[in-house]
């Protein structure tokens, strides 16, 4: 459910910004996904005053979570969605489809784990893959539906930054919470992202905002963002994180379906293939889960 929850996303976003800025786009998704985690935020609360076993969060802690939130909400997404204003959903959804690779390979860098010769393998099957989904790009026929070799590296650098923010949430989860950890970040996230967007772009607009729009970006919140943390985090403590990971798979195959069928997206040939390369490096990688244990990265 997760994953076709965030397949979703490229799409909901798509349309909410054929009518805003890229910054009022991405703070209104954030401000809704702040309503749907509302709940979890004054539940830990409650627990927390009733309990005094909880652990403390330190001056260390409250800096990494900071830290994390900044570039897993304002940096990332802003990132993110400026890279879908200026390519197609189908593109981005693709190029999303690198991830599970970039967790590989951060497991290998910073976790200190080996990547054998299968996995370097997937890596660079996967690097041509996103190389070949560049060059696949072409007018679609229809105006502001054109992919473009900035718009996906912009969604590439974002997953990049995305990594860092994985493995810093992880080293938090260590000691508090998944639930908490996810509630504390995106509230502090939603705030550095709504100084940032007020300040550059002004005021979101409210009155001129179709009902199709809004729709979209609430689904995009509670949907896709707050939602799907929940289901992933519950999820990952209830089936082995190897098998756990494949689902991420979903996200680009989907997302990529719903940008061809309902935005008029069109995939050259070199898309098609580099879009299987991808998706077949990130499955082989993560059904495998013998070289690192994503659960270190994903959970």
């Amino acid at each position: 459910m997760a994953g076709c929850l965030w397949g979703t996303g490229f799409y909901f976003g798509k349309l909410a910004l054929r009518e805003m800025s890229v910054g009022h786009m991405v703070l209104y998704r954030f401000l809704f996904a702040t309503l749907g985690m509302m709940p979890i935020f004054l539940t830990g609360l409650k627990r927390r005053r009733r309990s005094q076993e909880t652990p403390v969060w330190t001056g260390r802690d409250l800096g990494t979570l900071l830290l994390s939130a900044a570039l897993g909400i304002p940096i990332q997404f802003l990132l993110q969605f400026e890279g879908l204003a200026r390519t197609t959903v189908s593109h981005a959804s693709l190029m999303v489809g690198t991830m599970p690779v970039l967790l590989a390979l951060g497991a290998t860098i910073f976790a200190g784990e080996r990547l054998d010769w299968i996995g370097w393998l997937a890596l660079g099957g996967s690097t041509i893959g996103a190389a070949l989904i560049v060059l696949g790009g072409h007018e679609t026929g229809k105006p502001g539906v054109t992919p473009s070799f900035a718009g996906d590296m912009l969604v590439v650098a974002s997953l990049v930054i995305a990594l860092g923010w994985i493995l810093m949430n992880k080293s938090l989860m260590v000691v508090h919470g998944p639930l908490e950890v996810t509630a504390y970040g995106i509230l502090a996230g939603t705030i550095m992202l709504t100084i940032w967007v007020v300040a550059a772009d002004g005021p979101p607009p409210v009155a001129k905002v179709s009902w199709t729009a809004w729709l979209a970006l609430a689904a995009s919140g509670i949907l896709c963002t707050a939602t799907t943390t929940l289901l992933w985090n519950w999820g990952i403590h209830h089936v082995p994180a190897s098998r756990a990971g494949v689902f991420l798979n979903i996200e680009p195959a989907l997302g990529s379906w719903l940008g061809v069928q309902f935005l008029g997206d069109e995939l050259g040939p070199f898309a098609w293939i580099g879009g299987g390369l991808i998706l077949a490096a990130a499955i082989t990688l993560t059904v495998r889960g013998h070289d690192f244990d994503p659960e270190v990265l994903l959970e």
